[in-house]
């Protein structure tokens, strides 16, 4: 499948009209007969004068205007100044099964991971990986709908390793320089401070197979950097667990949260705690303090994955 197609046979949600660069002309017009110039046409009802969200796949953002129609032709003058949004979070995913890494593509590109690398692992089954949901021609157009869907324009880089133990020896740290590695395995609640999460660094998280990590994996990862990070007692499937983790990463990345100094940094550290999955979990006592700064329990979320496919 050619980049352009995989714009054109799409037909999810479009919150942001997204060109490939090689269909962008010199003076900055762009001209579409597709899925997308129906949606503008039939589902936005907008004609010329007609102002669009839109962007360029691994490039700026901004909005387009229709200048012309002809029939189910549209031809739109691009203004993009806005620079792409960075990516939030990296993944490195144990290999699940075709019909979830299928589900997980678009919420991944929605959710903003920046490099995903699908690995093998002990108990993973060999046949995942002969699967079609890992083949680039059939993974850019779901990650490419993950991007209309949440506005953004930078597409994950994928990669896919079929070898554990090279991987982490060898390209592990490269690829992910990063301080801030998580793992989601069954242990003991570890909270995350603010003070443990850098100013700008991207985390990455390591998410294991339905049975979990083995002993010799997880010592490995260990051995690398990688703390333990989970979500509670209830048995999710992968994609809602990967879901699941990087909504709590998001949260804990909202700098607003952390206003009060060093007393919500205690709270985070030991109230939002990470731990106890076969897959990830995380158990979540939020606090949230008065303005005289008296502390008042709001409840608290209990959930295990364990990537029962």
């Amino acid at each position: 499948m050619r980049r352009g197609e995989a714009m054109g046979k799409w037909r999810g949600n479009m919150n942001r009209i997204l060109f490939e660069p090689g269909e962008l002309c010199a003076d900055g017009t762009v001209t579409l007969a597709d899925a997308r110039a129906e949606h503008i046409l039939n589902v936005l009802g907008l004609g010329v004068g007609g102002v669009v969200r839109s962007g360029v796949v691994n490039g700026s953002a901004g909005t387009s205007r229709i200048i012309g129609t002809e029939g189910k032709r549209i031809r739109l003058q691009t203004d993009h100044t806005q620079p792409a949004e960075p990516s939030g979070f990296d993944l490195l995913l144990a290999a699940p099964r075709p019909k979830v890494m299928k589900r997980l593509w678009p919420q991944l590109a929605a959710l903003g991971a920046g490099r995903v690398v699908v690995l093998n692992a002990a108990k993973v089954e060999k046949c995942y990986f002969s699967s079609q949901w890992l083949d680039p021609a059939r993974i850019r157009p779901l990650l490419i709908e993950g991007l209309a869907q949440a506005g953004t324009t930078m597409l994950p880089e994928v990669r896919v390793r079929q070898r554990f133990k090279p991987f982490v020896e060898d390209e592990l740290g490269t690829l992910f320089p990063t301080p801030l590695r998580l793992l989601a395995h069954p242990g003991p609640v570890v909270g995350l401070a603010a003070s443990e999460w850098p100013s700008g660094t991207r985390p990455l998280i390591a998410v294991g197979p339905e049975g979990g990590w083995t002993d010799y994996e997880r010592a490995m990862l260990t051995e690398r950097g990688f703390r333990p990070f989970s979500l509670g007692p209830r048995t999710l499937r992968t994609d809602t667990a990967c879901v699941a983790l990087i909504a709590v990463l998001a949260w804990l990345r909202d700098s607003s949260r952390w206003s009060g100094g060093a007393d919500e940094s205690r709270v985070l550290s030991g109230r939002l705690g990470i731990g106890q999955v076969a897959g990830p979990s995380c158990t979540i006592n939020a606090e949230r303090r008065t303005e005289n700064h008296e502390t008042r329990t709001l409840g608290s979320l209990s959930s295990e994955a364990r990537y029962a496919d």
